[in-house]
């Protein structure tokens, strides 16, 4: 005996009778109390979970990695890249980083002469050069002749607060929010070693916050710590540059592209064309640019995963920011609740709708998938041709799951739920009066396929309002039971001594051969007499009788049919 065969079977009979025990106990109401489950979690993602908002990130990744129009960065942005060239470069003078200070006070002095709109360090002067002190100071003063360069400060970590002496009034640039701004909290920052750099005032956040999967996608234009507003280094630059600062405590960032998408140039080539007397590079290289000075090299850590790479440079993330922030081009992402609600609810009720009334299944799945690739079509627009960002993943997902679910219920109890009259005849028992018409198309006037079939099966099960079955008979053989090819059959059961049943299933009858020609002539070329028909009224025996006597009313039926046939040829 074949285990793996006879362990096939049993499942088959286990899945086919629990999926008939579904169909007995829910029908086609499943679908509705399907929808009002999925209405249930709706609600509660939408009030406290959250869940399908959050469903953004892995589309916008793939959006933003894929999409057609991409915004070039601004020309105006230079990122001065301290990379690994320039470390093993300045490395023989100056020693692995950290650098004297000088160096950078030197760069700074020789930059300012070209006049640049801003420069802006990614650098974190934490702490002061206890080895150089001189080297300190000519920073110092490099630093104190300027009126516009900025500087960043770390937030630490706020558990950190308490042990602060740091309050927020007393960091420059930092604004109550409100009036109940507490004015005695501390904040947990690192600001910059240098006086000068504290009293220019021009000090913003350099943190960046990636989101839960460790993945930057936003950037951070304010924190609001105990009512007090500590701007970020980008939004900094924006106040002082007259470009407007975000409203949002955070932006969405309108990326330029992959890794080294804006122009670098190496630290140590320029820092050495400064100081030879036969410079090679332009000396206006500079001017009007917003210079932002930063790393790239692995070695110092400011490397972190974005939606176009899991090695994006930490400058280049702060370079984005800033550029957003100048042309207000960040992706705003509306939270819309209450409309991503509604479109969810409505996509799950329509869909439930479709499959409770036996729409057609084809139906079912070309307007369900139409909408999908609409809903996504247009999450994919707005991230190409505007600055909103419209995160449907969200409904489509939940929408989806819902589809899923419904059409595998569809797919197992589908052949239970369709109207059967042997089955029915079984169930009941009796004497029973059936009805049979089989409808026959002339396969030599119209090539049919089985779509077509499909489509006037369905159109004939739409006729009346009557229980009945119909089939689609698609036998092969020759002779008599050529009148099987193509063939329609339709029936109908009642109790034998039920006469106004009888009467209904009449009309019932005339109501399917009066949608006959209008079908015909919808779905097939040559519609006219493109089919006959035959009907045939019997008694037949329900319960476990109703198998043989189906059988022997559907073979009176042919008979009849040919001797009528036969009767006409003569």
């Amino acid at each position: 005996m074949n285990i793996k065969l006879l362990l096939t079977s049993r499942w088959r009979q286990a899945f086919a009778s629990f999926s008939a025990l579904l169909a007995r106990r829910w029908k086609n109401s499943f679908y509705l109390y399907l929808a009002a489950l999925f209405t249930l979690l709706a609600l509660a993602d939408a009030a406290f979970l959250h869940v399908t908002a959050e469903m953004r990130q892995g589309a916008f990744d793939m959006m933003v990695r894929y999409r057609i129009v991409v915004p070039k960065p601004d020309p105006e942005i230079i990122i001065v890249d301290i990379n690994e060239a320039s470390l093993a470069a300045m490395s023989k003078d100056y020693g692995r980083w950290p650098w004297p200070r000088q160096v950078l006070g030197e760069f700074l002095e020789q930059i300012e002469k070209q006049q640049p709109k801003a420069v802006v360090f990614d650098i974190l002067f934490s702490d002061a050069d206890v080895y150089n002190p001189d080297s300190d100071a000519y920073f110092e003063a490099a630093i104190a002749s300027t009126t516009n360069t900025f500087f960043p400060m770390l937030r630490l970590d706020p558990s950190s607060d308490g042990l602060s002496k740091v309050k927020p009034s007393m960091i420059p640039g930092v604004e109550p929010l409100s009036p109940e701004a507490q004015k005695d909290a501390t904040v947990a920052v690192v600001l910059p070693h240098f006086q000068a750099a504290l009293d220019g005032g021009r000090l913003g956040l350099h943190n960046i916050y990636p989101d839960v999967d460790g993945t930057a996608r936003q950037y951070p234009v304010y924190r609001d710590d105990y009512g007090w507003k500590l701007p970020s280094l980008p939004a900094r630059l924006a106040r002082a540059s007259g470009w407007g600062e975000p409203a949002v405590p955070r932006i969405l960032l309108n990326w330029r592209g992959k890794p080294f998408s804006y122009r670098y140039v190496s630290f140590s080539d320029v820092f050495a064309d400064m100081g030879s007397k036969n410079k090679k590079r332009p000396q206006d290289e500079f001017k009007n640019k917003i210079v932002i000075i930063g790393s790239t090299a692995p070695s110092l850590f400011d490397i972190k995963p974005t939606p176009l790479s899991q090695m994006h440079p930490g400058v280049e993330i702060l370079a984005t920011a800033v550029d957003n922030m100048k042309h207000g081009d960040y992706l705003r992402f509306p939270e819309a609740r209450i409309p991503y609600l509604l479109l969810t609810l409505a996509m799950v009720w329509l869909t439930a709708l479709g499959f409770y009334r036996d729409v057609r299944r084809w139906q079912i799945d070309r307007m369900f998938g139409l909408s999908q690739f609409i809903l996504i079509g247009i999450s994919y627009a707005s991230i190409n041709f505007t600055n909103t960002y419209i995160n449907l993943t969200g409904p489509v997902t939940v929408a989806l799951a819902y589809f899923s679910i419904a059409r595998i219920y569809s797919a197992a109890t589908g052949k239970a739920l369709e109207q059967n009259m042997v089955r029915t005849s079984f169930e009941r028992g009796g004497n029973l009066r059936a009805t049979l018409l089989l409808i026959r198309l002339d396969a030599t006037k119209n090539l049919t396929t089985d779509a077509m079939l499909e489509k006037i099966r369905y159109g004939l099960s739409k006729a009346g309002k009557e229980p009945k079955s119909i089939e689609i008979l698609k036998g092969a053989q020759k002779g008599l039971w050529d009148l099987l090819e193509k063939t329609f059959a339709v029936s109908w059961v009642v109790a034998a001594e039920d006469t106004e049943g009888a009467a209904r299933v009449a009309k019932d009858a005339e109501a399917v051969l009066a949608a006959l020609p209008l079908l015909l002539r919808k779905h097939l070329a040559h519609a006219d007499n493109a089919a006959s028909w035959f009907m045939h009224h019997g008694m037949i025996s329900g319960g476990e009788a109703a198998h043989a006597s189906w059988r022997i009313m559907f073979a009176e039926t042919l008979l009849r049919w040919e001797e009528q046939l036969h009767k006409e040829a003569t």
